[in-house]
Order: C-alpha cells, then structure tokens, then sequence
C-alpha cells in the first residue's frame, strides 16, 4: 500500500471532521475537532502509550494462540472424518453465540487481567482462521492429487507438499481477517472488566465527561489495528512468496 493514497484519505477524514464540528456547533462534550483530541492525545501522552502496551500484548498473544489453534484445528478437519461430523458442527453452533455474552464468563472465570482478553481474541478470530485454512485445504487442485496418487505420495506427504501448501493463501486470507478481529475481541474484553488498556481508558474517560482523551484513546486504538493489518499483510504476502519460490 503506498502511503500517499493513505495520506491523503487522513487529510480528507480530518477536513471532514473538522468542517462537521463547526458547521453543526456540537459542543465539545459531544464531539470534540480533531485539534482538541490532538490536544488531550498529547497531554495524556504517558497514560495512553501504557494502555496501548497493554491492549498491543493482548492482541498478539492472542493473535498467535488464535492462529495456532486454527490451523491445528483445519488440518486434523481436513484429515480425520469423524472430526468432521463431530467437530465441525460444534465450532458452526459456538459462532451462534454472541461473543459480548462469553466476556463476563471469560472475566468470571480468568479475572481481570490479561488472560480473560486474550482468550477474547482467540475467541472471535479463531473460527475465522479455521475456516479459511480448512476450505483451502479441501479445494486442492484435483490434477496435483491424482499425480500424487499416480506415484503412490503417502497421506502424510500429500498433506504436507501438495495440501498445505496450495491452501496458504487461503490462510493468509484467514490470518488478514484476524489481524482485524483481535483488537476487537480485545477491547471487548477490557469494556467487561478491565483495569487497564485502551478499551478500559475509554471507559474511564466517558465516565469523567473526558470525551476529546475518549476519542483520542480510540483514534490510538484504530492507527494500531492498521499498523497491525498492514504489518500481517506484508508478513503473509512474504511467506507466500517464499512459498512459491
């Protein structure tokens, strides 16, 4: 992504911004211009870099597990049946259940440090990541199995050299979309019960009538989950150039 285009889009979002602020009068308690949140941004400079550390470990350790445990979970889907019929439905029925609903048990159960928002991310990205690597598997270029079959490849190796490897872009998908669910499953987490990260500032800064260190709390919060798309963007894209070299 070039950055100019990006730029660009910023400049606009802010003149936007602004030109809403002073053509409809809104008082600052309501919706403060950019100039006041870049202000209280950067007078609680201290504050909202420790709480971006915090919500910034949470969502890439879960980024991580959350990964994992899709792609262990894809591949023993994509080689056992019975997992199939018996696994499959069950991660269908658990997206049917709404995840602001599992915070308050996840914090019941793990407290309200770190762990109860980790386990958040893994949450709401792991299905995602499930999926993706899962189909990808199952859509292997029928012509590369029959040539794996014609010279007698193992299940084993078939998985290995001709499965895996034709599905990474599929995860890659899988893992782009995660890297944009995280801080959500994040955030959620910290509005449940938190006494620290961006989620649990914002809350703090409602509560005190702070609304311009609210916005600039989530405007932290958003230049992060870029940063974070744009970095998984590049590391997947690399990988699968390594893959096809």
């Amino acid at each position: 992504m070039k950055p100019w285009p990006v730029l660009a889009a910023t400049v606009f979002a802010l003149f936007l911004w602004q030109a809403i602020v002073s053509l409809t009068g809104l008082p600052k308690f309501i919706l403060p211009g950019p100039v006041i949140v870049a202000q209280a941004w950067w007078d609680n400079l201290a504050v909202i870099a420790e709480n971006t550390l915090v919500t910034a470990a949470e969502v890439l350790i879960g980024l991580v597990i959350g990964v994992a445990l899709g792609v262990l979970t894809a591949l023993h889907l994509a080689t056992s049946r019975t997992a199939r019929l018996l696994v499959q439905p069950i991660l269908v029925f658990t997206q049917a259940l709404p995840v602001f609903a599992l915070a308050p048990i996840l914090t019941l159960w793990l407290g309200f440090g770190l762990w109860s928002k980790i386990a958040m991310a893994v949450l709401i990205i792991y299905f995602p990541v499930t999926a993706s690597f899962f189909d990808g598997l199952m859509r292997t270029p029928q012509g590369y199995l029959d040539l794996a079959r014609t010279m007698q490849a193992t299940p084993l190796r078939v998985l290995w050299h001709i499965r895996v490897p034709a599905a990474l872009p599929s995860l890659a998908s899988g893992i782009r979309l995660a890297a944009v669910y995280a801080p959500i499953g994040a955030v959620i987490g910290e509005w449940v019960g938190a006494s620290r990260g961006l989620g649990y500032l914002m809350l703090l800064a409602n509560g005190r009538a702070k609304t311009d260190l609210m916005f600039a709390a989530m405007l932290t919060l958003g230049v992060f989950s870029v940063l974070l798309h744009l970095a998984v963007r590049r590391l997947t894209r690399d990988l699968g150039r390594h893959v096809r070299s």
